[in-house]
């Protein structure tokens, strides 16, 4: 009897497990989708929908705000600042924490566990902890207000996602796939160039839109540090209380399409990357 109420009981077990899941991934989806969705829908709506109430369901294809976006003063500019930031930020983290990935992989080094744990620490200090200090050390070396000295800070918060990430696919290459170039007659650089490389682009891929999405997104520093050229998400900061509710709504379109756009882009090689550091 008993052995028949377990086995009755495990159908009903797995159903409800089942359930548990499908409601749990449903409601994550709608966490992350509903706000995208109403966000798009007070883009493409025009300002005078935006502020009115009840809002609608369905956008009216209006780019009566983004026209607005495009047409306020220092807008663009900030746009522009926030590209060039991001950009170079993805180039800098990758120049710097690629090698440094590769070393920790390859090497064998007194205080090596100690170097991945400080990398770690890093991001242990809050940024507004810091922002006295890098504030005065820019005025003093002329960085402050600059797109290069804010690159710099947002390099500083990219880097150790680009180390830990390229440490984990290095060390999911073998290293009897160099060695095997050494023994051709290919040196270190061209065992790298020419068979590591090609093996480790998507995860470098992956490191570099990490870097991308982190200065992207982030506002302290580009607070703290900039006056005159702000990138966009400071910039709306600034007039957040004297901006009107359209232009909000723009500015956060434009801060979070582009970066789904590129991660959606590219989602190939952030699946190509996992597989090579789960081999």
């Amino acid at each position: 009897m008993t052995a028949v109420t377990t086995d009755a009981a495990a159908p009903d077990a797995r159903q409800a497990g089942r359930w548990v899941y499908v409601s749990a991934v449903a409601l994550l989806c709608a966490w992350v989708l509903v706000p995208l969705y109403f966000l798009l829908i007070n883009t493409l709506s025009s300002p005078e929908t935006v502020n009115s109430f009840p809002k609608p369901f369905i956008p009216e294809f209006d780019l009566g705000s983004l026209t607005f976006f495009a047409n306020f003063a220092g807008m663009l500019t900030a746009l522009k600042n926030s590209v060039l930031v991001a950009a170079l930020t993805m180039i800098m983290s990758i120049a710097i924490g690629a090698p440094a990935g590769y070393a920790l992989s390859r090497f064998d080094f007194h205080g090596k566990e100690l170097f991945r744990l400080l990398i770690l620490l890093t991001r242990a200090f809050p940024l507004p902890l810091l922002a006295l200090p890098l504030a005065v050390m820019f005025i003093r070396t002329g960085l402050d207000d600059t797109v290069f000295g804010l690159a710099l800070v947002h390099t500083t918060l990219a880097i150790p996602f680009a180390v830990l990430i390229t440490f984990a696919l290095f060390s999911g290459i073998p290293l009897e796939l160099e060695e095997a170039a050494w023994t051709l007659g290919c040196t270190r650089l061209t065992a790298f160039s020419k068979v590591v490389l090609p093996l480790i682009l998507p995860g470098i891929t992956a490191s570099a839109i990490f870097a991308f999405v982190i200065s992207w997104n982030e506002v302290f520093a580009a607070a703290v540090l900039t006056i005159e050229n702000r990138t966009l998400t400071a910039f709306l900061l600034q007039n957040l209380d004297t901006s009107p509710l359209h232009l909000k709504f723009a500015g956060g379109f434009i801060l979070v399409v582009p970066a789904l756009i590129f991660i959606f882009a590219v989602r190939k090689y952030l699946f190509a990357m996992w597989g090579i550091a789960n081999r």
